[in-house]
């Protein structure tokens, strides 16, 4: 999970460790007072506080909330619900704990047809498909991906997450993928798309592939060794392709000369709970191969080589801080 959800390191410490706490002592009338005048500080606070909640309930099981949750999928399956319903049903599903990842999509719709999708992963998780053409599909942690091939054409819809294809040979129908950003065309190709909520970004590994934006219809062709993250209105600048992004269907996270928080921010993607880095570390400078099957063994490898710690104050709330 990410390890950025948007506000500052030492108030989401402050929230981790007002809940554990509480947790420790959940009849103590003084502290919750002390705990209530914390919250009063302001809204960050309160969305700290918010956060926390949210993912301590993804690890408590979903005995009391299942049946609820079982109504909202059987009526997300009908499609008989309104934007707002889904919205407030989505909520329930997120707090219960099943499909978490589906409770934190931005928008409804979005998450419905990633939950439909034909295929999916969960967080941590990696799947490798071939498809009837021959392409071969790389599924990253948290991804949906439907498959759409009729007579005249092969389609892949990417929802969430990332992909990285090799397509087949000796297919005449044209091939793409197509993101909320735009749409990607291979000429012959091994590439990876990667979901960045309205943003995607694609790198080129061989061949070629044709990206069109999605509102202006604009077109761009990236050859091998090239990458570059575009909206539905606009591309950035052309870079080198990054090998960390293909690396992965391989179970492996390449770090090469990455800055920490951006590695944690990585890293986290392949957890479930909290990982996230104190300020005071989030400047150095990580080199090397780590396991993405098993990320404690990640973490570990960060203490050996550099001056940092992993504290762990819940098996879902992990911080990266100073070797004292």
């Amino acid at each position: 999970m990410s390890a950025r959800p948007g506000f500052d390191h030492a108030t989401l410490e402050s929230a981790a460790d007002w809940f554990a706490r509480l947790q420790e002592s959940p009849n103590d009338a003084e502290l919750h007072a002390q705990w209530r005048r914390w919250m009063d500080q302001g809204e960050t606070q309160r969305l700290a506080w918010s956060y926390i909640e949210r993912i301590s309930q993804r690890f408590a099981g979903i005995q009391q909330q299942g049946p609820a949750a079982h109504r909202t999928l059987a009526t997300l399956r009908t499609g008989k619900q309104t934007r707002r319903r889904l919205l407030s049903q989505f909520s329930v599903l997120a707090g219960a704990g099943l499909f978490g990842w589906l409770g934190w999509r931005a928008n409804p719709i979005d998450s419905l047809h990633a939950w439909r999708a034909q295929y999916r992963t969960a967080v941590g998780e990696r799947r490798s498909e071939r498809l009837s053409d021959g392409t071969q599909v790389w599924l990253n942690s948290d991804s949906a991906l439907d498959v759409r091939f009729d007579d005249a054409h092969r389609e892949l819809l990417l929802y969430a997450g990332e992909v990285l294809i090799e397509t087949g040979h000796g297919d005449s129908r044209p091939f793409q993928v197509r993101t909320r950003a735009g749409l990607l065309q291979p000429l012959g190709t091994r590439f990876s798309v990667r979901e960045l909520g309205p943003r995607a970004q694609l790198n080129v590994y061989q061949g070629a592939v044709r990206t069109t934006l999605q509102d202006t219809g604009a077109s761009l062709i990236l050859q091998a060794g090239q990458a570059v993250v575009f909206d539905a209105r606009e591309a950035g600048a052309i870079t080198r392709a990054e090998s960390r992004r293909e690396a992965w269907s391989r179970g492996l996270l390449l770090a090469e000369d990455m800055p920490l928080d951006e590695f944690i921010t990585e890293l986290g993607g392949y957890r479930r709970g909290h990982l996230g880095v104190d300020p005071a570390v989030a400047h150095l400078r990580v080199m090397g191969s780590f396991p993405l099957a098993d990320t404690d063994q990640a973490l570990a490898q960060l203490e050996e080589a550099l001056p940092v710690q992993v504290q762990r104050r819940f098996d879902w709330w992990v911080t990266v801080v100073p070797r004292r």
